[in-house]
């Protein structure tokens, strides 16, 4: 599924299915398919290039005929998916083979005159949709690339960047600290009679309007580094290298390379040697703007000569895997909440004091939707300048901002320059942005939940074989926060992002294209509606936010998302919409809506999220019919296992199974398409048993519990331990036990070697099989012990991927002999917790932890009076990237209070001397 051509690379594939002997159409019609089909291959291959030019310059017939033909491939696609779900129906229920084969002898011939009667209609929709394309073809001719004709320009475009070369004093706000900042990276440790100083590079990442030029540009012009060679050069986004390199020579000695030098019989070589003679003796200071990807980045590095003289390069992207091939990177900071004020208030009023007190909530509104980006702050208030006496239209800006309405010359400068971003993304991650738009303003978004959205809807292409659609899915969101397009809202403990934001200027480009594009059509609550340009086009994505059901056609629909704290006591007008894919209810309050059955009319449903409803009703047996569901939520919902069992067997694309702590159901086994697997009851060897037919598993989180009667089974943990040693694909593991299932996984540690994520909740000590050798990749490790030895501290301080640590001991303190954490121990742990037994006396060495951001630890306070801890012995100051502290006081009752405040002074005192000068927290 793309946004520009639609259905059409999917839909060869499923016509030619129409061609099996299964289906009998008559030769007539098999061969019209193929004509179909290789016309439809060829209009696609033209829609690709139709797909890379911005619109705006498309020629405005080209534009109308891809989006007839999208809309087109919709409707063929629809038709062709219901007329194999009417010809191959719903899945049977699971049944003996003798009883299956008797019924079908008894259904024959209504089966086939059933058949008969959809295989005639398919055929009359073949040679409607034959016709159909005609129509579109004859409106644009034949599709050959000599056909997509650009625009023509009036004039040349200027670049709407070139403003932050030449700001305004008055737009220079805030710019100081940042500046500042950025020249002291660049000039630590330079000692000008020093000999052999390195070239410094640092690199300012940062979206775009964020202002990344106008502070170099300000760095650049205030840094005196006693280096005559200077320059400042743009790249963009589709460089010309031979021109950039040129850029440079011609800022370095103009006077040379602008008179009598022939730069046309020069290659790209050899301007890279010209450029690396010239610099080789001299020091520079050279700024390269605007840098898009690695490769020109490195050949533009190879260029400039590293001569040990002590030069400094600076350049800016949008990427941060650019900025990380550069090194030193500077993320680039939004301005604060004060500096945004001066800013805003300065270009309307003249200053905030200016400001009349009925203005001042509407502002501090278009503040926040800000975001603190100085292109949207300059933006808005240029647009407003003029209107300082109308708070009408300032209410009416306020509300364009992130719905994509607004329509003013300076909005559209702003979308240009973020649009820069969207065009440089390829169609599948255009298409996966787009649909971001689906979301309310300032939603934090759920990256599973996205992410399965995306299968759903299939945006998400098929990669390499050892790739699952998921782990495809998180690298477009990968590359998406690369891009800065989105922004990680909130982060897991293993320091993968959980969620993410959009910048409400972003939101505003992409609700624009998403309207202009026919794509999403977003009701809101306050009667504004983001519908297509055209009433006529056809609703296919449906946003409904703090809304009622509207008044529209939806006969179409394949997604629809209700975002909406009202309670819902009937949905009944979904069941027509025998097309929908996506029905997302999380959130909605469903607590009085009776039945979900018309559910069970969704034959086309993919994705089913009841999570945080509230539903109280039964799962209708309904829901076991839908064949190509693959996600179905039910988190934090309350639901029988009875009827789960009904509906489980017949779902066998199902990828994704989220439930709250119910009692695994009957039949699992036939989900062999299962991925993920969440909070799941096992209290049974048979249905322990069970699990091991999954093994697709990526993401395992299970319960081991007694029965129904209260009876452990002992052959539960056997069966569980059989079953795990066959999940050879499983990544995240969480098990809960009252039995110490983990000393017994030694048998199961080949099955274990793609574990990232563990979390154990009982064990004895630490299990041999938890050691460097056997656990590559694992970075989140939560572990609870009845007891803790030195030895194993040393052990998981040899994983060399970990990153969250939590060590818990249950039962009486335990006080460890003395230890020390190694050099080279923990090198990647952000996060880690030691609870339950006492640290002291303990030690870091230089280079222990180097990357700890956050550490919880545990003492004993009768070590401080027994003389055995004194502060010291922490060594706290050998954890350099240390950020926050939480410490357990174990044993208060034994001492004074006094004493408890002389270790909490100490340890206070420890953190103020950090260089970082940590928070610290007490707990007693």
């Amino acid at each position: 599924m793309d946004l520009v051509t639609g259905a059409l690379g999917k839909l060869p594939s499923k016509l030619l299915v129409l061609l099996r002997d299964e289906y009998k159409l008559q030769t007539g019609v098999k061969d019209q398919i193929r004509r179909l089909t290789r016309e439809l291959e060829s209009i696609h291959a033209t829609l690709r290039k139709v797909a890379q030019a911005p619109p705006d310059q498309l020629d405005e017939q080209v534009r109308l005929w891809a989006s007839d033909i999208r809309e087109a491939s919709y409707d063929m696609e629809d038709i062709i998916d219901t007329f194999l779900i009417r010809v191959d129906g719903p899945p049977k229920e699971p049944a003996d083979e003798a009883m299956f084969k008797s019924l079908m002898k008894k259904m024959g011939k209504l089966f086939s005159l059933s058949k008969s009667k959809a295989c005639h209609k398919i055929a009359g929709a073949i040679d409607v949709l034959s016709k159909q394309l005609e129509e579109v073809e004859k409106l644009r001719g034949r599709y050959t690339i000599d056909d997509i004709v650009h625009k023509p320009a009036a004039m040349t475009s200027i670049d709407p960047r070139l403003s932050a070369l030449y700001p305004k004093a008055s737009q220079l706000v805030g710019i100081d600290e940042q500046r500042d900042k950025l020249i002291q990276m660049l000039t630590e440790g330079d000692h000008d009679m020093q000999p052999n100083q390195e070239t410094k590079i640092v690199s300012v990442v940062g979206v775009g309007g964020l202002g990344k030029t106008t502070l170099v540009k300000a760095v650049y012009d205030k840094l005196n580094l006693n280096a005559p060679c200077k320059a400042f050069v743009p790249v963009g986004q589709n460089p010309d290298l031979k021109k950039v390199l040129k850029d440079i020579l011609i800022a370095l000695d103009k006077e040379s390379y602008m008179k009598g030098f022939d730069f046309n019989i020069l290659d790209e070589r050899q301007l890279i040697d010209e450029l690396r003679e010239f610099l080789k003796d001299k020091r520079y200071f050279i700024v390269i703007d605007d840098v898009w990807d690695i490769e020109s980045w490195k050949i533009i590095r190879n260029a400039l000569d590293d001569n040990s003289l002590g030069s400094k390069i600076v350049i800016t992207t949008r990427k941060h895997d650019v900025a990380d091939e550069a090194g030193c990177s500077y993320k680039l900071k939004p301005l604060t909440h004060k500096i945004s004020k001066i800013l805003f208030y300065g270009r309307i009023f003249g200053s905030e004091s200016e400001c009349p007190a009925h203005f001042s909530e509407v502002s501090e509104k278009i503040l926040k939707k800000c975001g603190g980006v100085p292109l949207a702050i300059v933006t808005t208030s240029s647009l407003l300048a003029n209107k300082s006496g109308n708070i009408k239209v300032w209410n009416e800006v306020c509300d364009s901002i992130g719905s994509g309405l607004g329509s003013n010359h300076n909005m559209e400068i702003m979308r240009k320059i973020l649009s820069l971003s969207y065009y440089d993304l390829p169609s599948h991650l255009k298409t996966c942005l787009l649909y971001i738009s689906i979301f309310p303003e300032d939603y934090e978004i759920e990256k599973k939940r996205l992410i399965w959205r995306w299968i759903a809807e299939d945006f998400v292409q098929h990669g390499e074989v050892t790739q699952s659609l998921y782990e495809l899915g998180e690298s477009y969101f990968n590359e998406l926060l690369n891009r800065s397009l989105i922004q990680v809202a909130d982060m897991l403990v293993d320091g993968t992002p959980r969620s993410c934001r959009v910048h409400d200027m972003v939101l505003e480009l992409i609700c624009s294209l998403s309207r202009q594009e026919n794509f999403v059509t977003t009701v809101l609550g306050d009667s504004r509606q983001r519908t297509p340009p055209s009433g006529s086009k056809k609703v296919r994505r449906l946003s409904l936010q703090n809304t009622a059901w509207p008044t529209m056609e939806i006969s179409k629909l394949r997604s629809i998302a209700i975002f909406s704290s009202a309670i819902f006591s009937s949905m009944t007008s979904l069941s027509c919409c025998h097309l929908l894919r996506v029905l997302d209810l999380q959130g909605c309050n469903l607590k009085n809506l009776p039945s979900l059955r018309f559910v069970g009319k969704l034959f086309h449903l993919r994705y089913l999220s009841l999570a945080y409803t509230d539903y109280g009703g039964e799962l209708p047996a309904e829901i076991g019919k839908l064949q190509f569901l693959q996600t179905l939520d039910l988190f934090w919902i309350k639901i029988d296992e009875r009827p789960l069992s009904n509906i489980i067997a017949g779902l066998r694309q199902m990828i994704c199974l989220r439930v709250a702590l119910t009692r695994l159901p009957n039949g699992l086994r036939c989900l062999t398409s299962l991925e993920h697997l969440r909070e799941v009851i096992v209290d049974s060897a048979c249905m322990a048993e069970e699990l091991g037919h999954l093994t697709q598993l990526r993401m395992l989180y299970v319960q081991l519990r007694k029965d129904k009667d209260g009876r452990w089974d002992e052959s539960l943990c056997t069966g569980f331990l059989r079953s795990l040693a066959k999940l050879h694909k499983i990544q995240k593991l969480l098990v809960v036990t009252s039995s110490d299932v983990a000393a017994d996984l030694e048998g199961s540690v080949e099955s274990l070697g793609n574990l990232s994520y563990l979390h154990i909740n009982k064990t004895t000590s630490l299990p041999t099989w938890i050691s460097p050798a056997s656990l590559l990749l694992l970075s989140y490790l939560r572990i609870t012990m009845v007891q803790v030895r030195t030895a194993d501290i040393r052990v998981l301080g040899m994983l060399q991927a970990l990153r969250y640590l939590h060590v818990e001991v249950s039962g009486d303190i335990q006080v460890l002999e003395r230890f020390i954490v190694s050099h080279d121990a923990f090198p990647c742990a952000t996060k880690c917790s030691f609870f339950g037994f006492s640290m002291t006396p303990s030690a870091f060495q230089p280079g222990a932890m180097p990357r700890l951001e956050e550490f919880k630890f545990s003492i004993r306070l009768k070590d401080f009076t027994a003389g055995k801890f004194i502060g010291d012995d922490l060594a706290l100051g050998h954890l350099p990237s240390l950020q926050s502290m939480r410490v357990d006081l174990l044993g208060e009752q034994d001492v004074s209070e006094e004493v408890v405040v002389e270790v909490e002074e100490k340890l206070k005192h420890k953190a103020d001397v950090h260089r970082n000068h940590p928070y610290i927290e007490f707990r007693k």
